[in-house]
């Protein structure tokens, strides 16, 4: 991480003052305490869950899902795979999420989804396309698993808002910037375009003064 701090800062003069500003990046690395299919699953599930909603909506919708397993810290493909449409349906899942929740668990069980092991051997564009033929799992979703489940540092989620929003108030845009134009720009800060996403995000959260 120092390593990619004094590269951002060198690279772009804004993204080193809005580090310099921030401070420590919360950012970790992937401590995986299971091998198989079930870190990328619960990933995925908590990916979509959180799809399109607030950080405390999602959390509480997520919350109502894992009560209906109790005995378990989180559902297992089959757990979700044997759950009634209704069920998801009455813990706050839409009927769009409770379709993909679905589908994540099918393709957990027939092998799409990969194992822990394999994972960490694909590049993140394999990881794209294979995580995106599941449904409701976009480009959006498998980089936030790419992001906060595998660590991987150099992954610019250019259509996300908040990072759009972020770089606007950084960089004292008024408009919010192009998916194309923040990919543009973000070739300066490759290799660690997850890193400089990450403080984008903490600069659509607070006043920024740069």
């Amino acid at each position: 991480m120092k390593k990619a701090l004094v590269h951002l800062t060198a690279a772009d003069e804004i993204m080193g003052n809005l580090i310099q500003r921030v401070g420590r990046c919360g950012l970790k690395s992937p401590a995986f305490k299971q091998t198989g299919r079930q870190v990328a699953f619960a990933a995925l599930v908590e990916a979509v869950v959180y799809q399109q909603l607030t950080g405390k909506a999602a959390s509480t919708i997520l919350g109502r899902v894992k009560a209906l397993y109790p005995k378990r810290a989180f559902p297992r493909p089959i757990d979700i795979a044997h759950t009634s449409d209704d069920q998801l349906r009455a813990a706050g899942l839409s009927r769009a999420k409770v379709a993909a929740v679905k589908d994540i668990a099918a393709k957990t069980l027939d092998g799409t989804i990969p194992t822990v092991a394999q994972i960490v051997r694909m590049t993140d564009d394999e990881i794209v396309q294979r995580l995106t033929t599941i449904r409701g799992v976009g480009r959006w979703t498998a980089e936030m698993v790419l992001i906060f489940m595998l660590g991987r540092l150099d992954v610019l989620p250019s259509t996300d808002y908040g990072v759009r929003k972020g770089f606007a108030a950084a960089y004292g845009h008024k408009e919010l910037p192009s998916s194309e134009a923040l990919l543009l720009h973000g070739e300066k800060w490759r290799p660690y375009r997850s890193v400089a996403s990450w403080f984008l995000w903490r600069a659509a959260e607070i006043k920024v003064d740069l």
